[in-house]
C-alpha cells in the first residue's frame, strides 16, 4: 500500500518536492510516535504520508483540506487513517492518539526543517533537540510553524522536549530522502 501511495505522490507532486519531503517527514514522525506509544507503525506513517495529498487543491479553502484525500480513499484504507487526516486541519475533532500525533507533528516538521537549514553545517545528523527547541522560542523564526499546535503534544503525554527529540531523531533516519 505505502509503495503504492508514494508513487501517487511522487507523480501528483513532482513539480513541488518540498511538499513531497514535508510529507514524508511527518510520515518518519508518525513513524516513530506510533513506535514510542506502542501503536501501529505502519498505519500512523500512512496517516502521516496521506496528509497532505490534497493540499494543493485545498491550500486556499483549509475547510475542505483533508476532505478530498477522504473521498479519494474512502474504503481503500483504515478510517482511523482518515480521520486523523481530517482532523488535522481542525475540521473534525481530534479524538484519537493518531489525530493528535498529526496534528502536532505537522507544523514541527517545519520547523525542524528551518532549524537544520539555519545550522553552521546544514545536515540534520549535527542538530540536536536544544538546538530546535531554541528556535521553538524564537517567535519569528519559522514564523509558519505554529507553536501553540506543536505544543498540543502535551495532550498526548509528552514534553515539547520528548516530542521533539521523537520526531528529529526519526527525520534523522531519512535524512537522504529529505536532502538534509
Amino acid at each position: 500500500m505505502r509503495d503504492r501511495i508514494l508513487n501517487l505522490l511522487e507523480e501528483k507532486y513532482k513539480h513541488n518536492k518540498n511538499l513531497l519531503k514535508h510529507m514524508l517527514a511527518v510520515e518518519a514522525c508518525m513513524e516513530g510516535l506510533a513506535k514510542y506509544f506502542g501503536e501501529d507503525p505502519d498505519k500512523w506513517a500512512l496517516a502521516g504520508l496521506l496528509h497532505d495529498y490534497d493540499y494543493l487543491e485545498t491550500k486556499d479553502d483549509l475547510k475542505t483540506h483533508g476532505k478530498l484525500t477522504v473521498k479519494e480513499f474512502e474504503g481503500k484504507i483504515d478510517k482511523e487513517i482518515l480521520h486523523a487526516i481530517e482532523a488535522h486541519p481542525g475540521n473534525l475533532p481530534r479524538e484519537s492518539l493518531m489525530d493528535k500525533a498529526l496534528y502536532s507533528c505537522d507544523p514541527l516538521t517545519g520547523l525542524i526543517v528551518a532549524a537544520v537549514l539555519m545550522h553552521p553545517t546544514k545536515k540534520i545528523s549535527n542538530v540536536d533537540t536544544k538546538f530546535v527547541l531554541r528556535r521553538f522560542k524564537e517567535k519569528r523564526f519559522a514564523a509558519g510553524a505554529n507553536r501553540e499546535q506543536i505544543k498540543e503534544c502535551e495532550n498526548m503525554g509528552l514534553s515539547l522536549e520528548k516530542f521533539t527529540e521523537i520526531c528529529l531523531n526519526s527525520m534523522k533516519e531519512i535524512a537522504g530522502d529529505l536532502g538534509l
